[in-house]
Formats: C-alpha cells, sequence, structure tokens
C-alpha cells in the first residue's frame, strides 16, 4: 500500500489562508533546518527536507495551489491522466462511466474513452544542483549527468527485432481492454478490463529487441550544460522541457526539473533581491563621523558615517543587492553599523577617556537625561 502523504499546509506548519509571503517565510526556515548540507548523513532530515519543497512547489503555485485546495493530492498529482487533474483532461472521462452503464440499453457499441495505449507524457526527473553564494548572484553555467529512460534507437521504440513488428493482441484485437457484457433487470451491462495478454498495450512482441528486450525503452546517462540565471535563489528550481523520461506509446518526453540550493555567505544574508551585512565601526568614527569601507557584491565600497551615529543604525544602499533572476532591476544593500567598544585600554587611555567623560553634559546624552527623567516622573 502507498504511504499516505501529509496535508501540504501541515508539512509547512502554516493555515489554509496562509499569505504567499507567510507560505514562503515557513519554507525558508525549514528548508534551512532540514538542508543536506547542515544534516549529514541524517536521512530523516533528507526525507523532510523532500517534503518540505514538495510542499512549497505546490503551495506557492497559485494554479497547483487552486487544485490542491479543491482535490487534494489528486489535483497535483502528475500521474492522474495524461494532461494533468485540470479539466479531466486525458485521464478521466464522465463518456467511459455513463458508457459502460447506459451504452448497452440504448445500443451504442461505440467507445470514447482513452486506453492505456493512448499517448502518455514521460516522468519528470528530479536533480538537485548546490551552488555558491557567488554562483547563485551572479549566475553560472553547470555541466550536470544524470539517468532518463529513453526510446531504444534500434527499434525506435517499438520493443520488435529488426526485420518484424509488433503484431495486434489476438485477445483484445488491439484495443488494450476486454470487454464483457451481464444481462441484468435493468438491460445489459457493460463492464471493461484491461488486457492482460498484451497489458493494454493492443500489441504483442513475437520477436524482442536484442537491446531493449522488448520493453522499446532503454535507460541511458544524459549529460547537459544548465545556464543557471543571476539572482536565482536557494529553494527555487529551474524546469528543461523534454529532458526528462520517454512517454509511454511515443508520448512526449518529460521535464528535467533542477533544485536548486545555495550555501549561505561569509558576510552577506540573503532576504529575497536585498542583502544584509553588519559592519563594525569605532566609538570614536560613530562619535565624530568617518568615511568607513563597507562589503558590496562588486567589492569594497565606501560609506558616510554621520557625526553623532548610534549602535544599530541601518543605512540602505540603493540597487547594490541581488539582480532580479527576470532581470528587472537589483534590489538593496543594507548595512547596518555596530560599534565596537574598545578593550585592554592604557591608563593614559582611560585617564583621557575619564576627562572625556566629565567634559560631556547632559546635552551630550539626550537619550540617557529622557529616560532618568521619565524614571524620576
Amino acid at each position: 500500500m502507498a504511504e499516505q502523504k501529509r496535508d501540504y499546509y501541515e508539512v509547512l506548519g502554516v493555515p489554509k489562508n496562509a499569505s504567499e509571503a507567510e507560505i514562503k517565510k515557513a519554507f525558508r526556515i525549514l528548508a534551512k533546518k532540514y538542508h543536506p548540507d547542515a544534516n549529514t548523513n541524517d536521512k530523516n532530515a533528507e526525507t523532510k527536507f523532500k517534503e518540505v519543497n514538495e510542499a512549497y512547489s505546490v503551495l506557492s503555485d497559485s494554479e497547483k495551489k487552486a487544485r490542491y485546495d479543491q482535490y487534494g493530492h489528486a489535483g497535483v498529482d502528475p500521474n492522474f491522466g495524461a494532461g494533468g487533474f485540470g479539466g479531466f483532461d486525458g485521464g478521466f472521462d464522465m463518456g467511459d462511466i455513463f458508457g459502460d452503464i447506459f451504452g448497452s440499453m440504448f445500443g451504442s457499441s461505440q467507445r470514447r474513452s482513452r486506453y492505456s495505449n493512448s499517448p502518455s507524457k514521460g516522468e519528470d526527473i528530479a536533480y538537485r544542483i548546490t551552488l555558491s553564494f557567488e554562483e547563485a548572484v551572479f549566475g553560472c553555467k553547470k555541466d550536470i549527468s544524470y539517468s532518463r529512460v529513453e526510446r531504444c534507437s534500434t527499434c525506435e521504440g517499438s520493443g520488435a527485432a529488426k526485420g518484424s513488428t509488433p503484431e495486434t493482441c489476438p485477445a483484445c484485437n488491439g484495443s488494450g481492454q476486454i470487454t464483457t457484457q451481464q444481462r441484468t433487470p435493468f438491460g445489459v451491462m457493460q463492464s471493461s478490463r484491461i488486457c492482460e495478454r498484451c497489458r493494454g498495450k493492443g500489441k504483442i512482441v513475437s520477436r524482442p529487441c536484442s537491446d531493449c528486450h522488448g520493453s522499446g525503452y532503454i535507460k541511458k546517462q544524459k549529460k547537459l550544460e544548465v545556464a543557471i540565471p543571476a539572482g536565482i535563489d536557494d529553494g527555487q528550481r529551474i524546469a528543461l522541457n523534454g529532458q526528462g523520461s520517454a512517454g509511454e506509446n511515443n508520448g512526449p518526453y518529460g521535464d528535467l526539473v533542477v533544485l536548486i540550493s545555495v550555501r549561505p555567505h561569509h558576510i552577506f544574508e540573503r532576504d529575497g533581491y536585498n542583502l544584509n551585512c553588519s559592519v563594525p565601526i569605532t566609538f570614536v568614527e560613530a562619535t565624530l563621523g568617518a568615511k568607513i569601507l563597507i562589503p558590496t557584491l562588486e567589492g569594497k565600497g565606501e560609506l558616510t558615517i554621520p557625526e553623532g551615529t548610534q549602535h544599530g543604525t541601518v543605512f540602505a544602499i540603493r540597487g547594490k543587492g541581488v539582480q532580479n533572476v527576470n532581470g528587472r532591476g537589483r534590489g538593496d544593500l543594507f548595512v547596518t553599523v555596530e560599534i565596537e567598544i574598545p578593550k585592554n585600554l592604557s591608563k593614559k587611555q582611560k585617564d583621557a577617556l575619564n576627562a572625556f567623560g566629565e567634559s560631556c553634559d547632559d546635552v551630550n546624552y539626550a537619550k540617557k537625561q529622557s529616560f532618568f527623567d521619565k524614571f524620576k516622573k
């Protein structure tokens, strides 16, 4: 029995009316918690990481989320019909039901259903790439190698040896299904089942291909160069159409879905397309003002610290963040200054500092004076 999937909202720990921002925030927290790089040799964490990614891939997509909210897991199951769940395309025809029950009553022998020998899209393949912070920010190209199912080139997917062709199944006459009829007080009831001899293909292979052993498919290693766009973020994915596994009955190839993991940076912390970093400054620089060096994506930058800057002040530098993955502008760089209190002072330095302190009055410490005025009241 297949394992029951957990509710995607439960996986991310958010309510069903959660906003996009709440869903994204929950995903970022859990993805960081269960990331394989942070939980080496922990299979349970790896499983949870995949589960979190799967839930986010559905709930972050408005169309998939709508289908999931209406139909549950079946609404986003790629195996539910060749064309997906929307519109019941390819996998479920209401005419099949009414045709089975009432078709013989009204003398209709024509079937409108799509049997299992119809073309279907191949399986998608997931491939994870781990990038450095710089590779994600600036973009790069990655060579990858993965295994996929391809149509056998020797028999061109037919499964039959050279010089022969698949034969029509004599049991189902090529329909792929066995139809039986039963008389009832309401008329003749008709039911169908997949043909066991040809397994629903409608064809049988008498002389199988020596390369694919009659299956029509063969597993091969495929190499690709993947272009990573500048600005891609951790948890995002790139879909390469037609690079997955071959579809059955000459159906289209599935897709290769490249899952992106990004290693953290030692200075910058990313928030969407914005960057945050903390820069230490001295007591003198904060008091008198100064020009200080700061890190940027392009290298060293300069920031003017005004006189009297307080600890924790945040400076926004416009357009110095991450390139939008769609090429529309850049985010901002937010620099938080942290005043470092000097240690291991000499006697001379302490005397000078005491003299400085004695020379100051309430005008120089407005916050302190305001606090004690409130305290007195």
